[in-house]
């Protein structure tokens, strides 16, 4: 079911997307630089975990996809800065008791992070309970994490089909989990250890939270600003601006 958007405005969006573009040269600044390099090392580790475990992971990472969705149109809203706080308690919690705790916590840091991409959905004017919604909600998941492997800011998520609509679940969660997993596995190493574990949990989850919080921030502007003006044109004046200018020798 297709998602009805704001109607048309005669307003230019380049403003607008200029500021977008900012937002997501912002996305890769100091903090996330040194997020970066603790996210290498963990992964480092992960790789020297068994493959047993992170079979685990994902399963428990699909478990905790399902598990959010379902509960996310009930759950409070939080404010702005709610989910900090909360995904702090979160990740200090599941580090606290080793990786037996880190796993019991990762359907609530799921679901808080959820809840704020909602937020996100509805400060741009859409509903975030219309199916279509909450499924592109739940895409942001599969957007890239803010840990080493990736570039920052995924521009192919962020440029693709400037449209919500539905899709089965399932299989969109059967989609999303295994990049999920892979961003939630080093936090889950870093958790193992326990009391230090809390510090890197609490750490990792307010990454986490300010990554999956812009990338959602930037969807659905553009989506919003897509329905009001067009796809192509908007698309094009995104990726234009996010472009690094190219040296010129003489």
């Amino acid at each position: 079911m297709d998602q009805t958007l704001p109607a048309a405005v005669a307003a230019d969006p380049a403003p607008e997307i200029a500021e977008l573009a900012r937002r997501y040269q912002r996305a890769n600044g100091p903090v996330m630089r040194l997020v970066n390099r603790l996210g290498g090392r963990l992964e480092r580790q992960l790789d020297l975990v068994p493959a047993r475990f992170r079979g685990q992971i994902e399963r428990a990472t699909a478990q905790a996809l399902e598990a959010a969705y379902g509960i996310a149109a009930r759950a409070p809203e939080l404010g702005e800065r709610g989910p900090m706080v909360a995904v702090v308690a979160s990740g200090a919690a599941g580090g606290a008791g080793g990786i037996a705790t880190a796993l019991a916590e990762l359907p609530v840091t799921v679901t808080l992070l959820l809840n704020a991409i909602r937020a996100e959905a509805r400060a741009a004017g859409l509903d975030p309970d219309e199916p279509g919604v909450r499924e592109e909600c739940l895409r942001v998941f599969g957007a890239g994490t803010p840990l080493a492997s990736d570039d920052g800011v995924n521009t192919s998520f962020l440029t693709a089909r400037l449209s919500v609509t539905g899709q089965a679940v399932q299989g969109l969660i059967a989609a999303v989990a295994p990049r999920l997993a892979a961003a939630l596995g080093p936090k889950l190493v870093a958790q193992a250890v326990p009391v230090l574990g809390a510090v890197s949990g609490a750490a990792l989850n307010v990454a986490f939270l300010n990554y999956y919080r812009e990338i959602a921030r930037i969807r659905f502007a553009l989506l919003r600003l897509a329905a009001q003006h067009g796809a192509e044109p908007v698309l094009q004046a995104f990726a234009t601006a996010v472009e690094p200018p190219r040296l010129v020798r003489a």
